[in-house]
């Protein structure tokens, strides 16, 4: 990769960090998409000042045709046009070479998600295991927030203490870019919440790192002061292991997928979802339209006059 390259890129994650607040995970991933792009060119001169609307489409056919799918495809293209973008602001290139491309399709595939009886067994479950260990109390506390509340694994692990103290009934989490929202909790995450934090310091570092550590609903005794997101991903497929279910069909993230496909299913709407998640944009809520629609038709199929005289005859 070009030297330039390399300057430019980093000044433009800077600028993603201290003027929009991008987190460090948005950030990586920018730096993995514009990297392959550099490496791409390699042999063809620096990316930043010499690509061509041509090269970002070859690029893209490239993509396709080794199999990246759309998403991907559309998320590399969306990294491209924010750095030429960028670029073309202050004034290192005269013009951008991303105009008039259009994204690649997103074939999105509906979200795992979990049954009700599955989330049943996994709560039973982990509430028997928080009968014997404080790390059950933990487990289940983490299980119940997420479940309750449909965060993103990395707000659960950087959740700050003063967050779960509150006694409003809500959790204040800082979400993408810093923005904040309130997400609700329920009867069974209160409780929780209340029970884990009797065992907390149980869990706090006894060396320096104490002090870091403390301020974390979730602290460990490792460098980062807080449970990682591994850590998470690797206790919750255990508990499925234990409640006979598929360990690769549990993540925090199917959680999240959980929590807002049974708000769906329950009659929310995708607005007061989209709230609730914390998404931007009301299109990637918009993966549970197909929840809505079959509540809809089932809404229809009940309560509808036509239907209820069909069914008698």
């Amino acid at each position: 990769m070009k030297a330039g390259d390399s300057t430019l890129i980093e000044s433009f994650l800077d600028m993603m960090s201290a003027e929009r607040g991008a987190s460090i995970n948005t950030l990586s991933a920018y730096r993995r998409d514009l990297l392959d792009f550099s490496g791409h060119r390699a042999g063809k001169g620096g990316c930043a000042k010499l690509a061509t609307r041509d090269d970002i489409k070859f690029y893209l056919a490239v993509l396709a045709k080794s199999g990246v799918t759309g998403s991907t495809q559309a998320r590399r293209l969306s990294a491209l046009r924010q750095f030429f973008g960028f670029l073309y602001s202050e004034g290192v290139r005269k013009d951008d070479p991303t105009d008039a491309i259009d994204a690649p399709k997103r074939q999105r595939p509906l979200p795992r998600s979990l049954s009700h009886d599955d989330m049943d067994a996994l709560i039973q479950t982990a509430r028997t295991q928080a009968e014997k260990s404080a790390e059950g109390l933990r487990l289940l506390c983490m299980l119940e927030i997420l479940y309750a509340s449909g965060l993103r694994v990395s707000e659960l692990m950087t959740l700050p203490l003063s967050a779960a103290r509150s006694r409003d009934g809500f959790l204040l989490v800082k979400g993408k870019c810093e923005k904040e929202r309130l997400a609700p909790l329920n009867n069974a995450a209160r409780m929780a919440i209340k029970d884990y934090l009797a065992v907390r310091d149980e869990f706090l570092p006894a060396s320096a790192r104490r002090a870091h550590a403390e301020r974390f609903v979730f602290p460990s005794r490792g460098a980062e002061g807080h449970i990682t997101r591994r850590r998470c991903h690797q206790m919750l497929k255990e508990l499925a292991v234990r409640a006979n279910l598929d360990p690769d069909k549990l993540s925090p993230h199917v959680l999240r997928h959980a929590f807002a496909t049974h708000l769906v299913e329950g009659g929310a709407d995708l607005r007061s979802v989209q709230t609730m998640l914390g998404h931007a944009d009301i299109a990637t809520t918009q993966i549970y339209t197909h929840v809505a629609k079959d509540r809809l038709t089932q809404v229809v199929e009940e309560a509808h006059p036509l239907s209820k005289r069909r069914r008698k005859s």
